[in-house]
């Protein structure tokens, strides 16, 4: 792919940007600075002492914190769900043809290793998903940058929370679609209010941080939140040329990732987690998590993590300062590890497996427990740790292993 660089604005070029600062070119040709203003992207993002005012002028350190009831996951019985807002969205400019496609990796320019943690705040219809605070603290403790793929429903839903997010100068947002649908499968109208509806949840959720009074002594600061979106992130993964295309016209970059946590993995483990992603990571890695609840063992890993990465040299960053440090290296197909590994959420059956897993009650998990997982406290002795809270491993029917797409197959039924 072509190469994104920095340049001096071209004479007589509009944009909204302060005088001499910089615009940028790819593969040689001019794309003009507010192509990549109307996408939304921050392409560089230092933490000023303005940003901190606006969130610690509105939260105190306490409301920031992790509360253990955010993580919970809430199925709605009978209860309706939330209902997209309608408004005018903000304008936008298409993504240029060279930039269409799944963009799973950036290769650095210069050498620095830098990598962008990613983390999916996904919720489907009749459900309630988590807010996993620990992570989030985790990573303002160790000052980590992130990016945050949230569905528009989730948004909405966290409404506090999500403003907490977009004022925090470490992280930004991007889109996951209203309610998870699986973009390969809809027709080009559902496809585009799931998109869309998302746009619309982050841009009323900004409003609505603006007119709190809290907002009003620092109102000028609300210009370092992006006024949209201008990243998305398939829900499963998952993508054809549809989907692509009407991302791209819709302004948005499509983000996948080339290494995963798998931190939905009924039986994952914090050391698997670090294992997992140690062994896969490079330079330009965009590296994919949970922090909806769905995430098992995700803040066990995540400390070490930091600390290993860093010990290794890597620097983090958003996606956005990711893109920006060198060349996307763009897909035309969405998978995981190699094409096709993703094809098998087309079925409703594996959709609903991964969005309403079986899941018990187990308030001492450090992750989110489903139905066949053993339970521990995070500290607990190998003989002070507790049965399988549900039916033994063993005892699982292997027709109903086969259904799981999370069941590790070395632990299915011979």
């Amino acid at each position: 792919m072509g190469r994104l660089q920095r340049l001096l604005p071209l004479e007589g070029e509009r944009t909204c940007l302060p005088r001499r600062r910089p615009g940028w070119t790819w593969g040689g040709k001019a794309v003009p600075v507010f192509v990549f203003m109307a996408l939304g992207l921050t392409l560089s993002s230092p933490a000023t002492a303005q940003d901190v005012s606006l969130q610690s002028q509105c939260w105190k350190p306490q409301d920031l914190a992790a509360n253990p009831d955010d993580r919970l996951i809430r199925k709605l019985d009978g209860e309706p769900d939330t209902k997209p807002v309608k408004r005018q969205l903000m304008s936008f400019v298409p993504v240029a043809p060279q930039l269409g496609g799944s963009i799973r990796r950036v290769k650095i320019r210069d050498g620095r290793k830098l990598i962008a943690l990613t983390f999916d705040l996904c919720e489907a219809m009749g459900q309630i998903t988590g807010y996993d605070g620990a992570i989030i603290d985790t990573l303002r403790q160790n000052q980590v940058k992130a990016t945050f793929f949230a569905g528009g429903k989730w948004m909405l839903d966290h409404g506090e929370r999500s403003q907490q997010l977009m004022t925090d100068p470490l992280f930004e947002i991007g889109n996951h679609s209203w309610s998870h649908a699986n973009m390969r499968k809809l027709g080009r109208d559902r496809a585009l209010r799931e998109i869309r509806n998302t746009q619309a949840a982050y841009e009323q959720t900004r409003e609505d941080l603006s007119q709190k009074q809290c907002a009003k002594p620092v109102d000028e600061t609300l210009s370092q939140v992006p006024a949209r979106i201008g990243l998305y992130r398939f829900p499963y993964g998952a993508c054809n040329a549809d989907a692509i295309a009407e991302v791209a016209e819709q302004g948005l970059l499509a983000i996948q990732w080339d290494v995963a946590m798998a931190d939905p993995v009924l039986m994952q483990t914090g050391d698997r987690i670090v294992k997992a992603v140690l062994s896969k990571v490079r330079p330009g890695s965009i590296i994919i998590g949970h922090a909806n609840g769905r995430g098992v063992h995700t803040n066990d890993a995540l400390p070490v993590l930091i600390a290993e990465l860093r010990k290794r040299g890597f620097e983090f960053v958003t996606v956005s300062e990711l893109l920006a440090a060198g060349d996307p290296e763009i897909s035309q197909e969405c998978y995981d590890e190699k094409p096709g590994d993703l094809d098998r959420y087309d079925t409703p059956k594996d959709q609903m497996q991964a969005d309403h897993p079986r899941m018990v009650k187990a308030p001492d998990a450090t992750g989110p427990v489903f139905k066949n997982q053993v339970v521990r406290a995070p500290d607990a002795a190998p003989q002070d740790r507790p049965k399988p809270v549900s039916h033994k491993v063993r005892a699982v029917k292997a027709d109903k292993q086969a259904e799981d797409p999370f069941w590790p197959a070395s632990l299915k039924t011979k």
